[in-house]
């Protein structure tokens, strides 16, 4: 049931975001789905008792996928849905534990939120250019394929 729940409000917090962020509204829903399957695979991977770094790493890769796959096949621009998609795996929490320990004086647990958050941010970061390294690629060999035919 908190899987679903979580499903759910993924897909509305990302689907309101991306209305702020002037998406055009025929995109909207698809951009909410894309959040939606990255907030469903990071929710599930967590629930596996995963660690948060990798199911980040995961839930960004299937953000960038789908939203590589929806801007080929609705033939629009790929930051549309990855820039509202990616919004489940952002690592606000951990932004804001550091600073709440920073506050709290606590050097040791600032430290280890900041190392997480960083981590997380570099997952995203190479989730997203391994998706566009793949689809890049991807191209050129399509259309060498073509040309021997």
């Amino acid at each position: 049931m908190t899987l679903i729940l979580g499903i759910a409000g993924s897909f509305i917090a990302i689907t309101g975001f991306a209305v702020l962020l002037e998406t055009p509204k025929k995109y909207v829903p698809l951009a909410g789905l894309t959040g939606a399957i990255g907030g469903w695979i990071y929710l599930y991977c967590t629930q596996k008792e995963m660690d948060v770094v990798l199911a980040s790493f995961l839930s960004a890769l299937a953000i960038a996928f789908v939203s590589h796959v929806f801007a080929r096949v609705f033939k629009a621009p790929v930051t549309v849905f990855l820039i509202a998609g990616i919004l489940p795996t952002v690592p606000g929490a951990g932004m804001y534990r550091i600073v709440y320990y920073i506050i709290e004086n606590d050097r040791e647990m600032c430290g280890y939120y900041l190392l997480q958050t960083l981590e997380i941010a570099g997952m995203i970061a190479l989730a997203i250019f391994i998706m566009d390294t793949i689809f890049r690629f991807g191209k050129p060999l399509r259309e060498c394929n073509a040309e021997k035919k």
